[in-house]
């Protein structure tokens, strides 16, 4: 039986987060950039792509980018915004990269931590993320704040768009965050999807990255704002060194 991210990330994907554009990836890279004080074409790692947003805009600024993703056809999207072909683009799982390393910067946004059932199996990609950096190298990890998804969860919303209903259930159980997306539209037979992200807290996950080896520096709440309020704050964005 496939994962439930093998299932969800494909065409009805794009319908359900059509609303993310440039716009705001453009955003978080310039504070990305402050964070991660690159140097012009540094060679940059997004690890979980997905529709290459914020790779395309690394690629702006003018860093040698390679996007991955397990998504073929996210990787797809991708491709079609990379116009000049400047982004290396690899379809793998995020556990086991077919790559060798010696990146200035590894970036993981989106909240594409946590997917699986383990620890081990999450911690798997935080080695990943060690194995790619060159020594001292940074990265950032973007993740969700526990605290404020158990505190303000929206357990039903439904809206629809160009004909298309869409339909999100979401709750808490057993440690993770989960959302059940129904799709339904004229002529076709309805779809479901599972999303599932494993809730890990503060004190957690910096010992998961401890554990790896992953120095971390700073926690952020967001992109515009520099602590983490595990009260307010929608994201812990981390940022530390390999």
């Amino acid at each position: 039986m496939s994962e439930w991210f093998e299932r969800s990330f494909g065409e009805d994907y794009l319908i359900v987060y059509r609303h993310r554009d440039l716009h705001g990836a453009y955003q978080e890279v310039h504070k990305m950039i402050n964070w991660l004080g690159l140097p012009a074409g540094a060679k940059v790692l997004d690890l979980c792509c997905g529709m290459g947003r914020h790779s395309v805009v690394l690629a702006d600024q003018g860093y040698e980018v390679t996007g991955v993703d397990l998504s073929d056809v996210l990787l797809c999207e991708a491709k079609k915004q990379d116009t000049d072909n400047r982004i290396k683009w690899i379809q793998s799982d995020m556990r086991e990269l077919p790559l060798q390393g010696g990146y200035d910067a590894v970036v993981n946004l989106f909240t594409s931590f946590g997917y699986f059932e383990s620890d081990e199996e999450n911690m798997k990609v935080l080695y990943e993320i060690k194995r790619m950096l060159k020594p001292g190298a940074p990265f950032i990890i973007d993740y969700l704040n526990p605290i404020v998804v158990e505190n303000s969860l929206v357990p039903f919303s439904e809206k629809e768009e160009e004909g298309v209903k869409i339909v999100q259930y979401r709750k808490i159980e057993n440690g993770y965050v989960k959302k059940e997306i129904v799709i339904q539209d004229a002529g076709r037979d309805e779809r479901r999807y599972l999303e599932r992200v494993k809730l890990y807290r503060l004190d957690q996950f910096e010992e998961m990255l401890d554990k790896v080896g992953l120095q971390l520096e700073q926690v952020h709440g967001t992109y515009d704002e520099s602590t983490y309020d595990e009260v307010n704050s929608p994201r812990m964005i981390f940022v530390g060194r390999g």
